[in-house]
Formats: C-alpha cells, sequence, structure tokens
C-alpha cells in the first residue's frame, strides 16, 4: 500500500514504521492515523515482521501533538467521537497488536504524540526527547487514553501533575519515572530499538503474543488479570512454540522456533 504520511520499511523481521510529516512536525491528522491503522494492521499479518518500531521523521519531533486545525470547531457529539474512534483505530489497537511495537521517541512527543508513544509496548527516547500532555491549556483534556496510561506509567501523582501543569519533561526524567526504558544519543536511537528488537526475536512470537494479552489485561476493568494468564499459560502448552523450547532447553541447544 501506499501512503502519504507515513513510510513503512522491512528488514531483517523489523519493519519500521516513519511517521512523515515533518514540515507539521509529525502532528497526527485523520489522515494519519487512518494510514497508522492500515501500516499497523498490515504489518501484524505480515509473517516477514516479528517486531515494529515507529518513529517520527527528522531529529526535531517523534510526534508534536494532533492536527489541532482539524477539531478546533467541533462540538461535544463530534468531540467524543472523535476520542472515541481514534482510540479505537490506533491507541488500543497499537496495544493490543500481537507483534512488539517499541516507540524510538526523538524530539517532541507531545499530545497525541505521547498517547501515541504510550500505546506501544514500551519506549526509547533520544536525548532530545521532551514529552508532555498539554491540552489542558488548550480548554481541554487528553482524549486518546492518556488519563488512563500515564498513571499506568509514572503513577497517580506524577500523571496529575504532567497534565494540570501541561508541563514537558526531558528524557532523563522520563526514564527517571519509568515512562521510558532506554535513554541514548540520536544517532544511537535506532540502532538501540533494533538491537532490543533482535533480542526479542530470539524467543518465541507464539509466548509473546500470549504474554502481551496477560499484561494488558491487568490493567482492563473488570477483568482478572490472574485468570487470563492462567489461560494464556496453558494455551502456551498446545503449541509447537512449546514443544520445540522445552526440547532445545532440555537438550542445550538453541531453540528454533516454528513460529518465530
Amino acid at each position: 500500500m501506499k501512503y502519504q504520511n507515513i513510510l513503512s520499511h522491512t528488514s531483517n523481521g523489523i519493519t519500521t514504521i516513519t511517521i512523515n510529516r515533518p514540515n507539521k512536525l509529525n502532528a497526527l491528522n485523520r489522515a494519519t492515523i487512518q494510514e497508522l491503522h492500515e501500516a499497523f494492521k498490515t504489518e501484524n499479518k505480515n509473517q516477514e515482521t516479528k517486531v515494529i518500531i515507529l518513529t517520527g521523521s527528522g531529529e526535531k519531533a517523534f510526534v508534536a501533538g494532533a492536527d489541532i486545525s482539524e477539531f478546533a470547531d467541533f462540538d461535544v457529539v463530534k468531540g467524543k467521537q472523535l476520542a472515541a474512534k481514534g482510540q479505537e483505530l490506533l491507541f488500543d489497537f497499537v496495544e493490543n497488536l500481537s507483534t512488539p511495537v517499541i516507540a524510538a521517541v526523538n524530539g517532541f512527543a507531545l499530545g497525541g504524540g505521547l498517547e501515541l508513544a504510550m500505546a506501544c509496548h514500551f519506549r526509547v527516547a533520544s536525548t532530545n526527547a521532551k514529552m508532555g500532555l498539554p491540552e489542558v491549556s488548550l480548554g481541554v483534556i487528553p482524549g486518546y487514553g492518556g488519563t488512563q496510561r500515564l498513571p499506568q506509567l509514572v503513577g497517580k501523582g506524577r500523571a496529575m501533575e504532567m497534565i494540570m501543569t501541561a508541563g514537558m519533561i526531558d528524557a532523563n526524567k522520563a526514564f527517571q519515572f519509568g515512562l521510558v526504558n532506554h535513554v541514548v544519543e540520536p544517532d544511537e536511537l535506532i540502532s538501540l530499538a533494533e538491537k532490543i528488537a533482535g533480542k526479542i526475536m530470539r524467543n518465541s512470537s507464539v509466548a509473546i503474543k500470549a504474554a502481551v494479552k496477560a499484561i494488558n489485561a491487568n490493567f482492563k476493568d473488570g477483568v482478572d488479570g490472574y485468570k487470563v494468564e492462567v489461560k494464556q499459560f496453558g494455551k502456551c502448552f498446545g503449541t509447537e512454540d512449546f514443544k520445540e523450547g522445552t526440547s532445545a532447553f532440555l537438550e542445550k541447544r538453541k531453540a528454533n522456533f516454528p513460529n518465530a
């Protein structure tokens, strides 16, 4: 598929999706959200893709926010529809994707950009990254999951402060808060993400898919995460990956997972 706002490239099992609107600091408009949905959906089905890295073009921004010009005149009904559709189409979709997604945060990740990074399975950042949810300065709140995922990642108090002050934090503070897993120089960002992706690809993709479901279950209202874990744990026993993994361990050799 040919995209207008993003780039997608696959090499050695890793697909890098790049939001490519540098003149707009990679701001998310409806067309970009739709293209990202299609790209993630396509790569989740692509057997060649084992890990997805999401980043932004240029050095200034991962995603500097949503494209405000698209919704500045919305009313209450349209505002609710905007958030609901966006969450379903992209943010929740990415969070529940069975293919691991690493956000490589370069430059600004603000508003919808930070919400997108938080929807990924985990994040790495360059030293020039700046992150925040400035929505209250516009008279609105984060609407793409930010009020839910930020407290899960950094704690309620820190999330309250970040959202209420509309301020930004730098990469080192984000690391201290647990918002990102690693911080490196800008020219090392993608190579670090690829290195981590390589470690992921050595393992069972079937087991990783089950782990994603179990981990996410803990953050869903009315869902017993322990029960989901038990179910997914049991299902693993019926897979070829389990047979290969345990056999390799007992035979003291490297596993060659059939679905890896």
